[in-house]
Formats: structure tokens, sequence, C-alpha cells
């Protein structure tokens, strides 16, 4: 098992999630607990960079769709940077690279502007 660390960066779009360990049962709680620490404005961004997430469970997805509805709220866009293949392989299967925005790179993400759809 493999630890997860959030570390949080504000930018001038908006906060930028570096996800790095393992998103599982045990470890998703920390993701949830930094969710609530943030404060999204209406046309902000909030980025989450996967690039260095080595395992996603269900508990893990869950704790990303609760990043998409937290964003949403507050009239926010989202975007996942960076997604790992096997990350990326179960977002597919379950139809949620329908309901994320997925981008190469954090940089990427933070230029696409605050839409909260796939498309953008």
């Amino acid at each position: 098992m493999n630890a997860l660390t959030v570390t949080i960066r504000d930018t001038t779009t908006g906060p930028v999630l570096e996800l790095a360990g393992d998103l599982d049962y045990d470890q998703a709680p920390r993701l949830r607990q930094a969710l609530e620490t943030l404060s999204l404005r209406a046309g902000q961004r909030l980025v989450m960079d996967l690039s260095r997430i080595r395992f996603c469970d269900s508990s893990g997805i869950t704790a990303l769709i609760v990043a998409r509805n937290l964003a949403t709220a507050a009239g926010a866009g989202i975007g996942l940077a960076g997604v790992p293949d096997n990350t990326l392989r179960t977002l597919r299967i379950v139809g949620l690279d329908q309901v994320f925005p997925l981008h190469p790179d954090v940089e990427t993400a933070r230029a696409a502007g605050p839409a909260t759809g796939p498309s953008d």
C-alpha cells in the first residue's frame, strides 16, 4: 500500500490538487478531507493531477465524483490531468471519460477554461 499524498496549489485559474500514491478504500478519505478545505468560486477550474497515482479502486473513483460534484455546485469546472493508463481504462469502462474532461497534463487542463463537460 502506498499512502496517498494530496498537495494543493492555488493558481489564477483555480486550485490544482496533485495526488500521489494509492487512491483506494483506505486512502480516499484523505482526498475527501482535502476537498473540504477548498474554496472554489464560479468560473474557476479544479484540476486534479493524477499522474502519480499508482492504483485507483472504486472508492477512489467515488472520491473523484465527489470532487466533480463539489466543483459543479460551486459553478466551477473540473479537469483530470495525467491520468495513468490503468485508471484511464477504468474511467472508460464505467463511462466516466464522458463525464470528466481528460487532459495530458496540468497546464493543458488549466488552459481549458471552466467548462464542466468532457468536450472542452
